[in-house]
């Protein structure tokens, strides 16, 4: 029998399908600028969408802190213990002045942010499945495993989203993850290694981080990308290979990590995507029917069941 949850618990309709919580935003002692990853990004959207009069505190979920018990479900119980020592947390997020820091205050300032956005994602799956769609505004740590962190990712939110969707949602048997993140996907490839009730589709510019040699062998449809690949070569290579996807896998829900890193003069990605190609990417590389759709940093999409009625207002 799966665990108890709090990340399951019914959610009014009034609330739209998008979770977050200001806990998200990592913000101590400036100890954030020292990554280039903007580590309070997401409180950002949420103004931004705030300042456009597009949503309100009250129609958005607040996201919950995924538990030990809830982490258990993918992650190894050691690696759950490794992360007690502030070197390994420092190792796995590349700032390393958190060595420095008592552990409590790691856990408190760094880990309970991560913990979080991973409930988020969690709860957008189950979201998912009932709306039809959803939205973690953060989550999409796509370079942890169930047993390895890297790459600022420390938990494995969206290998844990499916696991649960497939443990605790009748129906739901078959997942798809499109993954456009800048770089390679490495964490739930690892982790859905021979599942093939999954499907990962992965583009990425194949000159960096994480270079996972192994795990590109569970990526079904790879699209490896150039340095300074544009526009309509990009959006070009997924629109055909995610009708591809679709075809060869149709899923009872797919995974989107959108990533933020394929614009033009980001220092990780390397690509030079436009802001007006995003925009154009998300009006054209939503499928109009099939699976239901969580977005992590991102989302979710899944065959909608009964639709809720959108919301009036607060």
């Amino acid at each position: 029998m799966p665990h108890t949850t709090q990340l399951y618990q019914h959610v009014p309709e009034t609330k739209l399908p998008i979770v977050y919580s200001p806990r998200y935003n990592i913000t101590f002692l400036g100890l954030e600028k020292l990554h280039p990853f903007d580590a309070g990004k997401w409180g950002k959207v949420i103004s931004f969408l705030k300042e456009e009069n597009l949503v309100s505190d009250c129609v958005l979920v607040e996201a919950r802190e995924a538990s030990e018990e809830d982490l258990l479900v993918v992650h190894t119980r050691r690696y759950l213990n490794e992360l007690k020592w502030s070197f390994a947390v420092a190792t796995i997020t590349e700032i390393p002045p958190l060595i420095l820091l008592p552990n409590f205050l790691v856990q408190r300032k760094v880990l309970k942010p991560l913990r979080t956005q991973t409930g988020g994602t969690v709860m957008a799956g189950k979201l998912a499945v009932e709306r039809g769609w959803a939205i973690n505004v953060g989550g999409g740590f796509h370079h942890c495993s169930s047993d390895r962190g890297g790459g600022f990712c420390a938990y494995a939110d969206i290998t844990l989203a499916i696991k649960f969707l497939f443990e605790r949602v009748e129906g739901i048997s078959r997942a798809t993850i499109v993954d456009l993140d800048a770089h390679q996907g490495n964490g739930h490839e690892r982790d859905f290694m021979g599942d093939q009730r999954v499907y990962i589709m992965d583009v990425y510019n194949r000159h960096i981080y994480p270079g996972d040699r192994f795990a590109k062998q569970a990526i079904r449809r790879k699209v490896e990308l150039e340095w300074g690949t544009e526009d309509d070569e990009y959006l070009g290579k997924v629109e055909r290979n995610l009708e591809r996807a679709l075809q060869e896998h149709p899923p009872d829900v797919m995974v989107y990590n959108a990533g933020t890193d394929i614009l033009e003069g980001d220092r990780l990605g390397g690509l030079s995507v436009s802001p007006q190609m995003r925009t154009l990417r998300r009006d054209r590389g939503r499928p109009s029917r099939g699976p239901q759709q969580v977005r992590d940093r991102a989302g979710l999409l899944a065959r909608p069941r009964p639709a809720a009625p959108s919301p009036d207002g607060c």
